[in-house]
């Protein structure tokens, strides 16, 4: 019973959300018999504590001892576990796997580009601890070497959680808040609306968590509008000290990979696709692009007319459409914007150069929300108005208008 002992109080809303007050302070200490004064501890409770207290301190003290009696490289490791600390090698491996990417030109989704990347740091990287809200062949979160977490063996490092996104995202934050661990799991983007309470609490402590939230846009195709994510973009890019990655290929997704885990004291959610995309960074560059949060992809040679800005799968089509505006004598250039958060880290001068001064277009295929700081209150935005629908991918491009020839339609009437 809520306010439990204040006479006129309990069991009503005005003991939730108002003080009891003096008097029914008093009426509720002599209710419950309790004679003590405010942040008065009877001595016999306070000795119960100190015992409970006390319980582990020979435990406690062992542990210490071992530590400190161990090998100085063995304590330096351990320490570095437990702190999160990434490998020495950690930016050659990056730079291996954007190099095999790169060199490939794989067609993949993003999720299986995630797995690849995943497959990599995994090995490279103990620390990490992954997992799926049973959801583990859809995400591709679980690498060929991951062992299963189960209730016998603890030695494991992937854990299958069921079909409880927020118990999984609350129990991520419990395994960040300890230490030794980086802990990422894997769900739908639009199941983040029960991850969402868990990932608003890891920003506002500052936890390295990671969310793998693939089947990131109508894309997805069959499953039809239930499924398929909308508002979630701007839902989630509203959380304060939250990274939201949206990779447009391989590269830009083992780099959003290396950002996230690079951010100590930032979670981060990458939002992955179902349907292939081609790959578009096929000349290796040792920066890492993703981490500037957007960057120009393509520069027309003869100056700009227009500037298409996308994320994730939307950059792929900002770029076919580059050729048919040629066609009409009109210079487009391509930005890819992964992470807006980071994005508006950069300099004021960087951020001038990427956008560009003549008229901007955005292209995603979610809600517009957001998009004005970028395109500004008259620019065009080619995207989602509404709900998605139950049909092939490439339909439903088509039907929403988010296609190659919708996109250098609009961007030559916006320079007219």
């Amino acid at each position: 019973m809520i306010g439990y002992g204040a006479p006129d109080k309990q069991g009503t809303a005005a003991a939730h959300g108002a003080a009891l007050g003096a008097d029914q302070v008093a009426r509720a200490r002599e209710a419950l018999g309790w004679p003590h004064g405010p942040f008065e501890i009877p001595p016999d409770i306070l000795d119960a504590w100190r015992r409970a207290g006390g319980r582990g301190r020979a435990d406690r003290q062992a542990w210490q001892s071992r530590l400190v009696d161990m090998e100085a490289d063995s304590r330096l490791l351990f320490e570095d576990g437990i702190s999160g600390t990434l490998p020495d090698e950690f930016d050659e491996i990056v730079e291996t796997i954007k190099k095999d990417f790169s060199s490939g030109a794989p067609s993949l989704a993003t999720r299986q580009s995630s797995a690849q990347t995943l497959a990599v740091l995994t090995h490279a990287s103990p620390s990490l601890i992954g997992g799926s809200a049973d959801l583990t062949g859809s995400n591709g979160t679980r690498t060929k070497d991951a062992i299963p977490i189960t209730p016998g063996d603890y030695g494991g490092d992937y854990i299958h959680y069921g079909v409880r996104e927020h118990g999984m995202a609350a129990a991520m934050n419990g395994i960040a808040l300890h230490g030794g661990f980086i802990p990422y799991g894997g769900t739908f983007l639009v199941f983040a609306d029960y991850s969402r309470p868990a990932i608003r609490m890891a920003a506002l402590m500052g936890l390295r968590v990671i969310h793998v939230m693939t089947h990131d846009s109508i894309g997805l195709g069959e499953d039809g509008p239930t499924h398929q994510p909308v508002e979630h973009l701007a839902a989630l890019r509203a959380i304060p000290n939250l990274l939201l990655f949206r990779p447009a290929d391989a590269v830009e997704t083992a780099e959003a990979w290396a950002c996230a885990l690079e951010h100590a004291r930032t979670p981060s959610v990458l939002c992955l696709t179902r349907q292939s995309l081609p790959t578009l960074r096929t000349q290796h560059t040792d920066n890492n692009l993703v981490g500037f949060g957007a960057y120009v992809l393509h520069e027309p040679v003869g100056g700009r007319d227009v500037t298409l800005l996308a994320t994730g799968s939307e950059v792929a089509i900002a770029m076919d459409a580059v050729s048919l505006l040629a066609a009409e004598g009109i210079g487009a250039a391509v930005v890819s914007m992964p992470c807006w958060e980071l994005f508006k880290r950069q300099p004021r001068d960087y951020r001038r150069e990427v956008l560009g001064h003549g008229p901007r277009m955005g292209i995603e295929a979610a809600v517009r929300d957001g998009w004005e700081q970028w395109i500004g209150s008259d620019g065009v935005f080619i995207g989602m108005a509404g709900f998605g629908a139950s049909a092939p991918a490439p339909a439903l491009y088509e039907k929403f208008g988010i296609t190659p020839e919708w996109v250098a339609g609009a961007a030559g009437s916006l320079i007219l």
